[in-house]
C-alpha cells in the first residue's frame, strides 16, 4: 500500500509528537521490565482499516511486542469486538497506545462512513474518493475507502489527466484543453474534463474526451447530461465514462446514482469523515 519509507515517516512523526523524550507517567508508576497484554477493542459499530499502521506503530515502539490480529481490514464489526491483542512489556504498549488508535479510529472512520455511502447508493456506479485528504496521510486514507467498498480515483496530479475549470480558462476554450492534453497525454493515460453546463457536453465529446465530470448538476440536470450524452453516440452505444462530483450527500447519493452515471466522487468519505470509537483495555 504505502512504501517503508513514507510509512516510517509518518509513524515516527505521530511517535515523535507524542512520546516526546518518553513517557513520564509510565516511567514512574510501572517497573521496568513489567511485562503485560491489553486487547484493543470496537466500543461502535465500524467497518475497520489500518491494521497494518497498527502494527507498524507496536512494532516501531518495540520489535519484541507481540500483536495478534483477530480481524482484517473491510471486517464490519459490532461493539465490543476484540480486534487485536498485544503483548510484551507493559511500559512500551502503553506508549504505542494513542498512537496506534490513533490510526485505527481515523482510518476506520473513513472506511465506516465510504460503507454508508456505497449502502446509500445501492448498485450502478462506483464510489469514487478525491484528493481531499489529511496531508501525508493519502495512501492510508486512500486504502480506507477501498476497505469500506469504495474506489481510488488518481492519488495525485501526476497519475491522471483531469482538465478542470481553471486550465479551461487558462487554455481558452474547452476544446483546445482536451486536444492539448490529448496529444501529449502518455500512452494509455485517459483524458477527463470537468462540465459545469450542459452545453459543454457536445464540444468536451467533440474533443474526444474519454470520461465527463458532471460537477454540481441536480439529479434533472444529469438525466439531461446522460441523455445529451447518448444522443451524440446514437444509435451506437455510449463510449464515453460519466462522473459525478459535488453537492453530493447520504440522502442525495441514490437519486444520483439512478441517473444512470458511471461513478460518483464524494469528497466527504475523506475530508469529513468521524473517527470511530476504539479503545485497548488492559487483559
Amino acid at each position: 500500500m504505502s512504501s517503508p519509507t513514507s510509512t516510517d515517516l509518518l509513524i515516527d512523526l505521530a511517535l515523535s509528537e507524542d512520546l516526546g523524550p518518553g513517557d513520564v507517567t509510565s516511567r514512574l508508576t510501572i517497573p521496568l521490565g513489567a511485562q503485560g497484554q491489553a486487547l484493543i477493542r470496537t466500543r461502535a459499530p465500524m467497518t475497520v482499516s489500518g491494521l497494518k499502521a497498527v502494527s507498524k506503530v507496536f512494532a516501531r515502539v518495540d520489535d519484541q511486542l507481540a500483536v495478534e490480529l483477530f480481524v482484517k481490514d473491510g471486517d464490519n464489526l459490532p461493539p465490543g469486538a476484540n480486534i487485536a491483542r498485544v503483548a510484551g512489556e507493559a511500559r512500551s504498549i502503553l506508549a504505542a497506545e494513542r498512537v496506534a488508535l490513533n490510526f485505527l479510529g481515523r482510518l476506520s472512520g473513513i472506511a465506516t462512513l465510504t460503507r454508508r455511502y456505497v449502502q446509500a447508493m445501492g448498485p450502478g456506479p462506483s464510489l469514487l474518493d478525491t484528493r481531499k485528504t489529511t496531508p501525508g496521510w493519502r495512501l492510508w486514507e486512500k486504502a480506507a475507502v477501498v476497505d469500506g467498498g469504495g474506489r481510488n480515483h488518481r492519488f495525485g496530479l501526476f497519475d491522471g489527466i483531469l482538465i478542470k475549470d481553471n486550465h479551461i480558462q487558462a487554455a481558452g476554450s474547452i476544446e483546445k484543453a482536451i486536444q492539448d492534453a490529448r496529444q501529449g497525454a502518455p500512452h494509455g493515460l485517459k483524458v477527463e474534463v470537468e462540465v459545469d453546463e450542459i452545453r459543454q457536453i457536445w464540444p468536451a465529446l467533440r474533443a474526444e474526451a474519454d470520461i465527463l465530470l458532471l460537477d454540481n448538476m441536480s439529479p434533472e440536470e444529469l438525466k439531461v447530461a446522460v441523455k445529451e450524452t447518448e444522443n451524440y453516440f446514437a444509435p451506437l452505444a455510449r463510449e464515453v465514462l460519466l462522473e459525478v462530483s459535488g453537492g453530493v450527500n447520504l440522502e442525495t447519493i441514490r437519486a444520483v446514482a439512478l441517473t444512470g452515471v458511471d461513478f460518483i466522487s464524494v469528497g466527504a468519505i475523506t475530508h469529513s469523515a468521524p473517527w470511530v470509537d476504539v479503545g485497548l483495555d488492559w487483559v
